[in-house]
């Protein structure tokens, strides 16, 4: 069992965080917003996993970097750190290029 592969995801969603701090993005400009919209889009993309995985079209790559933990059929506990990255960028993204945009209209 290795723990590195969830590690940097930590460190990845920590640095997510700091980001998020330090130009109030996603959380830290409305964290009961950010919090429902995040569990949401994890939600959606397990699903979304699971359906694949059903229909055979997703599956667990084999890797020394996992725990080999799976909360379901090929759906390792890694998914969830990774689909909450994912999600956590895809948010802090958005915002920022709203801001940018927005504040480029106001110029022009």
């Amino acid at each position: 069992m290795s723990l590195a592969y969830a590690a940097a995801l930590l460190v990845s969603i920590g640095g997510m965080a700091v980001l998020d701090h330090r130009h109030r993005l996603f959380f830290f400009a409305d964290a009961r917003r950010a919090a429902v919209v995040l569990v949401a889009g994890v939600a959606f993309l397990v699903v979304w996993d699971l359906v694949g995985v059903a229909l055979g079209i997703f599956f667990r790559g084999q890797t020394p970097y996992m725990t080999g933990i799976l909360l379901a059929p090929e759906l390792p506990i890694e998914e969830i750190g990774f689909l909450t990255l994912l999600c956590y960028l895809t948010m802090n993204l958005y915002a920022a290029f709203s801001r940018w945009l927005g504040r480029r209209e106001a110029r022009g």
